[in-house]
């Protein structure tokens, strides 16, 4: 039990801080990788991360580089609680004898554990802050085309789903819940969601391990210093991404995908529908804002985990 509270504590102090540290980063990666395709010919609203931020700015401030965060905020104790804890009793469980450090082989199954049980927080949760972030992306979208067909003339209006103006995370769970399916709506985009956490937190804790183990000259980490951690960390959490980058790509188009008119209707035909449409960068939107993200966010994410459980002594 008291393994179980140090991992309960050291996981919800981690996550606040992978959360402040990433968030911003995480908004231009969001926006990036929903902004509609342009027509032939047009520009994207966006030219790469810098421009993103840029324009963010401009018109939305600062703050709006934090916009979306209250819902990973709200659950951040409950990801990390269950995301460590679950880890650490599959440690447990897979130990032959209390105090036997584990192989990375090991490490890596109560990674992949830990990331399929924190999929059912993620998905909701994730659903929630990609519509805020994503909002303002669709709505000044709209792009009319007009051509002869046969005698006559048709006009074609091509536009985004219009926009739902929400005004913070709990809107946007009320709304989900009235207009989109009740709470099976919430869990849209989980299939994308576990593939994307059950290899990823398998690779990242990993690596975690490995690069510590390989720092520390042997099985024994415990004497590593917090410039060693940081390394570690940022290093595992950059791996994660390296290896699920595109099954977030889907999740994110699948989450902020119209409910009554629906581009995609599953993981597998937005995959190809993004792979016919803008080839395999197309499955990389957001990639470079998200690599960078990833190595700050999880240094500190991993150096306060450690801290605050080395704490409890």
């Amino acid at each position: 039990m008291g393994d179980v509270v140090k991992d309960l504590t050291a996981g919800t102090v981690g996550g606040a801080a992978q959360l402040i540290v990433g968030h911003p980063f995480d908004t231009i990666k969001v926006k990036l990788q929903s902004q509609p395709v342009p027509p032939p010919g047009q520009p994207p609203k966006y030219s790469g991360a810098i421009d993103a931020v840029k324009q963010t700015l401009a018109t939305e401030g600062p703050r709006g580089l934090y916009k979306g965060m209250g819902a990973p905020l709200a659950t951040v104790a409950a990801f990390n609680a269950v995301l460590f804890t679950v880890r650490g009793q599959m440690e447990a469980l897979l130990r032959s004898e209390p105090g036997v450090p584990l192989t990375v082989n090991q490490q890596v199954v109560c990674g992949a554990g830990a990331g399929l049980a924190v999929s059912f927080l993620a998905c909701p949760t994730e659903l929630i802050k990609c519509r805020l972030q994503a909002q303002s992306e669709f709505a000044s979208v709209a792009a009319t085309t007009s051509g002869p067909t046969g005698a006559g003339t048709a006009t074609a209006t091509m536009a985004a789903p219009a926009p739902v103006k929400y005004s913070g995370p709990m809107d946007v769970a009320r709304h989900v819940l009235k207009s989109e399916g009740g709470a099976r709506g919430l869990f849209k985009g989980l299939v994308p969601t576990m593939a994307r956490e059950v290899p990823g937190n398998a690779i990242m804790f990993g690596v975690y391990e490995t690069i510590k183990k390989y720092l520390a000259g042997g099985s024994d980490t415990s004497s590593l210093g917090r410039g060693s951690l940081m390394l570690a960390g940022g290093l595992a959490g950059g791996s994660f991404w390296m290896i699920v980058y595109p099954t977030d790509v889907v999740k994110s188009v699948i989450q902020v995908d119209d409910y009554k008119n629906p581009k995609y209707n599953g993981s597998i035909n937005a995959f190809r529908k993004i792979l016919a449409s803008e080839g395999v960068k197309g499955l990389y939107k957001g990639f470079g804002p998200a690599m960078v993200r990833s190595v700050p966010a999880n240094s500190a994410c991993f150096l306060a985990y450690e801290v605050t459980r080395s704490s409890f002594g």
